[in-house]
């Protein structure tokens, strides 16, 4: 019986975690939770999900492989340590950077192959392997709504950045466009958005607007018929829909998006991606082809069985992973955790 830590420190990364733990599970083996920090909510786990409160804990457990859905993970921990990532590429910086940290890369599609490829073709410490995302298996699972939206539905989603977040210039178009009957509105921000941007869109709900906060953004996605969003990696999957997105100065426009510079233009835009032009979706259709090529639901079954390769030698590596003595001595400071 292999046993497996679920490393997380994020609340979305309950959602991108859970179906490797129910694959684990049926495949009689163990898993467990760490929860890293105080950003991340253990009212969040179920009943019949066990946690371990403490580094003492992970390494009284002894993990034959460690799941992360982020791209730090102590080098004291115990374990295989394998990223299946937090999110896509959505054009910010330091998504495509080794940091000494795992063993596995389990990359989404090609164009998130490649890139960690080259990385680790420079520095062989590390095994790419092509899985798809976890976290999609149950979007690609779950059933649409049985019945079609009365109306259009608008979901506006946006990063916290300050850098790359629409949500403070897109407010008071917002505020307006709430009071056009013709949309549903529902608004979710990342968990690390400004608070006070996030009191200022809750204060906009009206029949028209509801502000949603969740761990689970995948039913959100399904119900909408178009999302707004700015640099988010969620709008990538809202893509995998094959649904229009309308982005606020998106770093990397392209053809598959109707990027707009200025919150006069959103109504426009909306009413442009709602009538889902053909040139729009087989862009989409395209980049989709390159971002996750899976629609199978079977991530899952992808990234365990990467694991089960490196575990069994088919995939030896050249060098050792670097000490990543700072970051270590930074994660036991956090952790609180000082013995060997």
């Amino acid at each position: 019986m292999k046993r497996y830590l679920l490393y997380i420190s994020q609340n979305y990364s309950y959602q991108i975690l859970r179906p490797l733990q129910q694959l684990i599970r049926e495949r009689g083996d163990d898993a467990a939770w760490f929860l890293e920090g105080d950003e991340v909510n253990p009212a969040y786990l179920r009943a019949d999900e066990r946690r371990l409160a403490s580094i003492g804990a992970v390494r009284a457990y002894q993990p034959d492989v460690v799941l992360v859905p982020g791209p730090m993970v102590p080098g004291f921990i115990p374990g295989l340590k394998v990223e299946v990532f937090h999110g896509f590429d959505a054009g910010k910086p330091g998504h495509f950077v080794l940091r000494g940290c795992f063993d596995l890369y389990c990359t989404q599609g090609p164009n998130t192959t490649r890139p960690f490829q080259a990385l680790v073709d420079k520095t062989p410490y590390a095994r790419v392997i092509e899985t798809g995302w976890p976290a999609l298996d149950t979007l690609f699972h779950m059933a649409p709504p049985a019945e079609p939206n009365p109306r259009p539905t608008v979901l506006l989603c946006s990063t916290f950045s300050r850098r790359f977040t629409g949500a403070p210039h897109l407010l008071s178009t917002v505020e307006r466009l709430r009071l056009d009957d013709r949309w549903q509105w529902l608004v979710q921000f990342h968990p690390k958005m400004d608070p006070e941007v996030v009191r200022q869109y809750q204060a906009l709900e009206n029949t028209n607007l509801r502000f949603i906060e969740t761990d689970d953004i995948q039913p959100l996605l399904h119900r909408a018929d178009l999302m707004v969003c700015d640099n988010s990696s969620v709008l990538l999957m809202f893509l995998l829909l094959n649904k229009p997105v309308v982005t606020f100065r998106n770093t990397q426009p392209g053809p598959h998006l109707i990027d707009i510079r200025e919150p006069q233009q959103l109504a426009g835009a909306i009413e442009e991606g709602l009538a889902r032009p053909p040139h729009l979706m087989e862009a989409i259709r395209a980049f989709n082809a390159e971002l996750h090529p899976y629609n199978d639901g079977r991530s899952s079954e992808r990234v365990l069985a990467a694991v089960d390769a490196v575990l069994a030698g088919q995939f030896p590596v050249t060098r050792k992973k670097p000490l990543n003595l700072r970051r270590n001595f930074k994660a036991r400071r956090k952790l609180n955790y000082w013995k060997p």
